[in-house]
């Protein structure tokens, strides 16, 4: 049973993870790396399984990731306690760390962060990556919460739907007029036209030309900018086209800076807040602003 997990071997794995090494680990916890390497081997005898794979830096297996997941949780729980009994030290801020994709944090996430009471003196540590992968820094650990594009919740979090972003398909004028410009069908050349994606993680360009065709990729043609604002400002500067959030995409729409490539379709990615199951004042604070403003700004069920 994970209640039966010796603190001090629970503490020091985690140790050996975020400091990479048994020797950093001992100096962290100002104790010799044998005391190290016995507590992680008493550890692993506990539990009957390996939880390290010595590589450098260590890195956890499955199993580990969970006693680290546990680890972090503790750890949340007992400043969760300080700070209840007035134990927290004076002007000590309690850290928060969500991952988040690049597009929320460009448009609607920030604002919800901004709603967390100041008196909670809460300190964020945002990681930015997919939300087709976020759940994987929850499922090591490494984070409390996420935005998400996955409904179904790690084990030992928790998980409520938030919205959906909306994408549309975009291009500079320029662009669509050497491409489109004599009425061609967009099916047609959208699997010859190049494009800008995120990263290779990105695959909404991709989905939405086998969508448009029935099958098949976006061109071989395309650009990486691996930040929101960066792959927005590729797309205006005509380097490609691209699935640009509608929040981003409507004024430069408005201001004729680009041209919707397909009027009648769009792209809805569905979005979920996921966290860890633990009473924390300060992640129930932080869910609540999240979801407030989601519900705002991003797509609903009925479309609006």
């Amino acid at each position: 049973m994970m209640t039966d997990l010796p603190v001090d071997q629970v503490r020091t794995l985690l140790a050996v993870v975020d400091e990479g090494t048994f020797d950093a680990a001992a100096a962290a916890l100002h104790v010799t790396p044998s005391a190290v390497s016995q507590r992680v081997k008493a550890l692993e005898q506990r539990t009957g399984r390996v939880l390290l794979m010595r590589t450098k830096p260590v890195r956890p297996t499955e199993s580990g990731e969970v006693v680290v997941r546990f680890a972090r949780q503790l750890a949340r729980l007992e400043r969760d306690a300080h700070a209840a009994l007035g134990m927290a030290g004076p002007g000590e801020p309690t850290r928060v760390s969500i991952a988040v994709n690049s597009d929320s944090l460009a448009t609607w996430f920030l604002p919800a962060l901004t709603r967390v009471p100041e008196d909670l003196r809460l300190c964020f540590e945002l990681r930015r990556e997919d939300q087709d992968h976020t759940a994987e820094l929850l499922r090591e650990g490494l984070v409390m919460a996420a935005v998400t594009s996955s409904p179904d919740p790690v084990t030992g979090c928790s998980v409520r739907a938030l919205g959906r972003m909306r994408y549309l398909p975009v291009a500079s004028p320029g662009l669509a007029e050497r491409w489109l410009g004599a009425q061609t069908p967009l099916r047609d050349v959208i699997a010859d036209m190049p494009l800008v994606v995120f990263d290779r993680n990105d695959g909404l360009q991709d989905d939405f030309v086998r969508a448009l065709r029935g099958g098949g990729a976006a061109s071989a043609l395309r650009h990486f900018m691996p930040t929101s604002e960066g792959f927005v400002d590729a797309v205006v500067a005509g380097m490609g086209w691209g699935m640009v959030p509608e929040a981003q995409a409507g004024p430069l729409l408005r201001a004729g800076r680009l041209v919707r490539l397909a009027p009648r379709r769009i792209v809805d990615v569905p979005l979920y807040w996921q966290q860890w199951k633990l009473d924390s004042p300060a992640l129930a604070s932080v869910a609540d602003a999240v979801a407030a403003v989601a519900a705002e700004t991003l797509v609903t069920r009925d479309g609006s």
